[in-house]
């Protein structure tokens, strides 16, 4: 998994939403939340950001940490 899924499911948990709740909250659908949480690589950077948001937090660009 991911950093920025691991990051929106940790932090959706300790706000004690569940899924739908916080894709209902965020205006994202159902499937998008899925979707990032699981990992998926081709989520729109954009919709990430909503998810992001809700936390004070948002994606930038930067080189990936193989290590």
């Amino acid at each position: 998994m991911n950093q920025i899924a691991e990051y929106v499911k940790k932090n959706r948990r300790e706000a004690g939403l569940t899924q739908k709740e916080f894709a209902a909250r965020s205006g994202l659908g159902l499937r998008f939340i899925r979707d990032l949480e699981q990992g998926k690589a081709t989520v729109r950077m954009d919709k990430v950001n909503a998810a992001l948001e809700m936390f004070g937090a948002i994606a930038v660009p930067g080189k990936r940490d193989d290590t």
